[in-house]
């Protein structure tokens, strides 16, 4: 396997960076992130939680209190994801700026085409 498809392996299915986006600003509880990825079904997080802590990006540490209180953190391996993400993010802001101006180009072909008889 490739490196990009084993780092692919590991971040690629849906919600997995918006975890790890979320835990960037530090440790949080399960209904933290719950609500910070609004659109998320609840299993679906659970299960990438679980992806995350076994191949390492994430912990999880028990507190037993009453109630118990779980928290997920990153770990080195997670943080090192940061410019990362941090890369797709700001690549995401110029695709969105991007596509409004193709768009715009696309839209103005159009019409100039018309104009001219060929469409």
């Amino acid at each position: 396997m490739d490196d990009l498809a084993q780092a692919l392996s590991l971040i690629g299915p849906k919600w997995t960076l918006l975890i790890i986006q979320v835990l960037l600003d530090g440790p949080r509880r399960f209904t933290e992130i719950e609500r910070a990825l609004e659109d998320a079904n609840p299993k679906m997080v659970s299960a990438r939680l679980r992806e995350l802590v076994t191949s390492g990006l994430i912990s999880r540490t028990y507190h037993a209190e009453v109630p118990p209180r779980v928290e997920y953190a990153l770990t080195d391996r997670g943080r090192a994801l940061r410019p990362a993400v941090d890369a797709l993010k700001r690549w995401g802001a110029r695709a969105e700026k991007l596509r409004g101006t193709a768009q715009s180009a696309t839209d103005h072909e159009i019409r100039r085409a018309r104009r001219s008889g060929r469409a």
